[in-house]
């Protein structure tokens, strides 16, 4: 009897030991965590007050959060429109390209399905979500609808459609031409052509609306509202304005007119569509000497002055193509980039990429352009990819 007792008072005494234990570890009150609950990264009210009234207002406090953990490799490759190949896309991945520009023979060969997959992939490897842009103009520049897998005729040339059936036309078919890109996975088209050319005999003149400024920028105007609506990217190119000079490809184009005669007939159009609110302006390789007689007008921050503060263009500027012979033939060591980029320059297309973008990575490390000015450009081109809806 004795020893039951014992047990059942050693049971007893477990019972309460077991009981302390649970409670002391299990039930007692946790403590509070003093750690700061971690809270999204504001944008101070006076950095944004800078991108008030800008043409993309709503985006910037967006993209300032994306290019401020931007490294300034990752930055120095978002200025790049670069010459799509395919067969280098995954050694460009590494170097960041803000986006590609294909020309015809990167659509031979294709469906529409292969590709919207081609271009898909190029998406999903990059970091970045890239602009992807072609010349799709109608008449003598068509890179897409020249292939009858992706379209039964290339489309017309402006001039021709409007011929037919005026505005009424141009929208429908404007409408077609977007909802085409778009669906192939192409958010930019660098079009409409913007230059003022009467003179059949002018090399511009086939790929213009072929009427005076005043006609020509009413046609701008209804040309890039039909790109908005549709919910595609619109180029106005080439600014300043080509004339009747020569070709750009192949050589330096002089332009001997009067600053009164820019004002006056060429800058009627790119102000028209700058008020109906174009996302993008590609600049010439011309020589204006008016305006500044020493470098052509897409390493010119005279011109680009001209479309910023003359015009109030507040949205994506672009070079034409750096590696055109007109460029070579001013700028020989190899700095054509860095020029682009100080003299206000957002977008450089190039052909040459890699060699470009170390160009202006050591320019930039060395001090020779001043990362303030890589990063408005890139804050830019970041926000112009949000209101182009490739941010999610």
């Amino acid at each position: 009897m004795k020893k039951k007792l014992i047990i059942l008072l050693v049971i007893i005494l477990l019972g309460f030991l077991g009981f302390a234990i649970y409670k002391s570890y299990f039930l007692r009150e946790k403590p509070k965590s003093t750690a700061k609950k971690k809270t999204e990264e504001k944008i101070p009210d006076d950095v944004l007050e800078k991108y008030k009234s800008l043409l993309f207002e709503d985006y910037y406090e967006d993209a300032l959060k994306v290019v401020n953990k931007m490294s300034l490799e990752e930055k120095v490759g978002q200025i790049f429109l670069v010459r799509y190949d395919v067969n280098k896309v995954v050694e460009e991945k590494s170097y960041y390209p803000g986006g590609y520009i294909l020309f015809a023979k990167d659509f031979e060969n294709h469906t529409k399905e292969s590709i919207k997959e081609e271009i898909d992939n190029d998406q999903n490897l990059s970091k970045y979500p890239l602009i992807i842009a072609v010349d799709e103009e109608g008449g003598t520049v068509t890179r897409v609808s020249r292939y009858e897998e992706l379209r039964e005729s290339k489309f017309p040339s402006p001039q021709e459609i409007y011929n037919e059936g005026g505005y009424e036309l141009l929208k429908e078919i404007e409408k077609e031409k977007a909802n085409l890109l778009l669906s192939l996975g192409i958010n930019t088209n660098l079009a409409p052509v913007a230059d003022v050319s009467t003179d059949p005999n002018d090399f511009i003149y086939e790929r213009s609306f072929g009427k005076n400024a005043e006609e020509t920028a009413e046609y701008i105007k209804k040309m890039v509202e039909y790109s908005n609506e549709n919910h595609i990217n619109s180029t106005l190119k080439h600014f300043p304005g080509y004339g009747n000079n020569v070709d750009t490809h192949t050589g330096v184009a002089i332009d001997e007119r009067s600053y009164e005669n820019f004002v006056e007939n060429d800058f009627l159009p790119f102000k028209a569509g700058i008020e109906a609110k174009v996302p993008s302006i590609l600049v010439s390789h011309n020589i204006v000497e008016q305006i500044d007689q020493d470098y052509p007008s897409s390493l010119s921050a005279k011109v680009i002055g001209e479309l910023r503060n003359t015009l109030g263009f507040s949205g994506i500027i672009m070079t034409d193509d750096l590696a055109m012979d007109a460029v070579k033939s001013y700028v020989e060591d190899s700095s054509a980039a860095t020029l682009a980029l100080q003299a206000g320059n957002d977008m450089i297309i190039t052909s040459d990429f890699i060699t470009m973008y170390n160009e202006v990575l050591n320019a930039v490390k060395d001090g020779i352009i001043d990362e303030n000015i890589l990063n408005e450009a890139v804050i830019r081109v970041t926000a112009w990819k949000y209101y182009s809806h490739l941010y999610y």
